[in-house]
């Protein structure tokens, strides 16, 4: 019930820190406070409501009766309240003055100390076990209620509905491939999982495509494709147990089928609910996706906007730190429609700034009151109107009214290719300007007189061959004298 007592020696109250040695024992506490009313409550229900108002920081309509009827009386004191918002609520509805201080603070822990002793005609045990029941309901209301909780259903759905999407493209696999073997060109004309299934539950055996009526499933145009086919089938005879167990087959994709669309819905209007602003700014998808990775609403909300970035791209990140390249530009947020809409080359800098908003949303759909979508929008448009400006290559201004085109600059063709400068191998100090000129003059007299000389040493050889043959010629007319003289 509602206790309320009465302070009965004030000046004691001032010394804060020796305080509790006034509580030690019950009759020390009955020479400080003494009970002035008690209201019982009537059931466990009762006293849950009363609880969580209080733990709320709101005022039930309890505690304003009891209020008004005992302490309205007595105007001139003040009533000491251990919640100052409490304080605040019952100052502003029933005009009465509140106190909230470190004193009342150790004035409380002291009355709760000695609540049997104050309270007469409650055993103790009884006490316990009211307490006990109190704290599990309390507890459980808070569970039931508790926004880190809620979100656990989310995380279940989308865990589910991955598993239903492994489930139902092994089972179409193998109904496609198990009544292929009975007619193999049904398969190629109908490329759609789901009527092609539905065809097979409704016909069964190929030879019965003649005589049946599909257009409530197919198209016209593929319905006379399919009769066409079926008549020329190159596939083999199955029995009719056979069928019987392929369209069991079709029933299970079927139903699976529905329920998966059925708990997309599901999921859609949950994350509505819980995250409206994250559900704008990345769809129900990613946004599902991105809370069960992180555990919970609370935990990605802590998170920073890099990590949002990367959640889902951990192996990546760490194997491209261990082998130092580089790092993943997205996770998750990749397949967000804002970043699959954005050409290559700007991903990572879409993915950078839609998960810097991501994280604006997600705290703002955790820890908020409010449960409007408009920051979502608001956010979204701004990432739009980025993407934009990047896919029009700078064109628009960013600031000012975003209408007028800047002013672009004549366009010249500046060539990429670098070319390696050898000058920074050389240690040596750079000559002066004036000492490369003179080596350079100096070089070049040195080439000149090279020149002179090579020139003069090809003329004396010239003249030295033609000498030669004249010599010779003289030998052999002084060789024909002699013989002459001789004979």
């Amino acid at each position: 019930g509602f206790f309320l007592p009465q302070v009965l020696n004030e000046k004691k109250l001032q010394e804060v820190d020796s305080l509790w040695k006034e509580f030690e024992t019950p009759e020390k506490a009955n020479k400080i406070v003494k009970l002035k009313h008690f209201e019982k409550f009537q059931d466990t229900t009762e006293a849950l409501a009363a609880s969580t108002a209080l733990v709320e920081g709101k005022l039930s309509k309890n505690l304003k009766k009891i209020l008004k009827k005992i302490v309205a009386k007595d105007a001139h004191e003040q009533l000491a309240v251990a919640d100052a918002k409490l304080g605040g609520v019952i100052k502003d509805k029933l005009n009465l003055s509140c106190i909230h201080s470190p004193m009342v603070t150790e004035l409380m822990r002291g009355i709760r100390s000695q609540i049997e002793g104050l309270i007469t005609g409650l055993p103790s045990r009884e006490m316990a076990a009211m307490c006990l029941g109190l704290a599990h309901s309390l507890s459980r209301y808070k569970l039931k209620f508790s926004p880190d909780k809620v979100d656990t259903m989310i995380i279940q759905a989308i865990s589910l509905l991955d598993d239903l999407d492994k489930e139902l493209n092994n089972y179409i696999m193998r109904c496609r491939e198990w009544y292929g073997w009975h007619f193999p060109e049904l398969g190629k004309i109908i490329t759609d999982n789901l009527a092609y299934c539905k065809c097979v539950r409704k016909v069964g055996d190929r030879t019965n495509f003649a005589t049946s009526d599909v257009s409530d499933i197919l198209p016209e145009e593929i319905e006379e494709d399919v009769k066409a086919a079926a008549e020329i089938s190159m596939g083999t005879e199955v029995s009719e147990e056979d069928i019987n167990n392929i369209i069991h087959l079709c029933d299970q994709v079927i139903e699976i089928s529905e329920y998966r669309t059925q708990l997309y819905d599901y999921l859609k209007n949950r994350m509505m609910a819980i995250a409206p602003n994250l559900t704008i700014m990345v769809g129900e998808l990613v946004g599902a996706r991105l809370i069960a990775h992180a555990g919970s609403l609370l935990n990605l909300a802590k998170h920073p906007a890099s990590t949002v970035q990367l959640l889902g791209a951990e192996k990546a990140l760490f194997r491209a730190l261990k082998t130092k390249r580089d790092t993943p530009k997205f996770g998750l947020i990749y397949h967000a429609s804002l970043v699959g809409q954005t050409n290559t080359k700007n991903k990572g800098k879409i993915s950078r700034m839609l998960a810097a908003k991501t994280a604006l949303t997600i705290r703002y759909d955790a820890l908020g009151e409010d449960t409007n979508a408009e920051m979502g929008a608001e956010n979204r448009l701004k990432v739009e109107t980025r993407l934009r400006h990047l896919e029009e290559r700078g064109l628009r201004r960013i600031s000012g009214t975003g209408k007028a085109l800047a002013r672009t600059d004549k366009y010249q063709n500046k060539s990429e290719v670098k070319i390696f400068d050898p000058s920074g191998d050389s240690t040596l100090p750079a000559a002066s300007k004036k000492r490369k000129i003179q080596e350079v003059e100096e070089q070049d007299t040195e080439v000149a007189v090279k020149a002179k000389k090579f020139k003069a040493e090809m003329k004396e050889e010239t003249t030295v061959e033609d000498a030669e043959p004249v010599k010779k010629k003289k030998k052999k007319k002084d060789k024909e004298k002699q013989a002459e003289e001789e004979e």
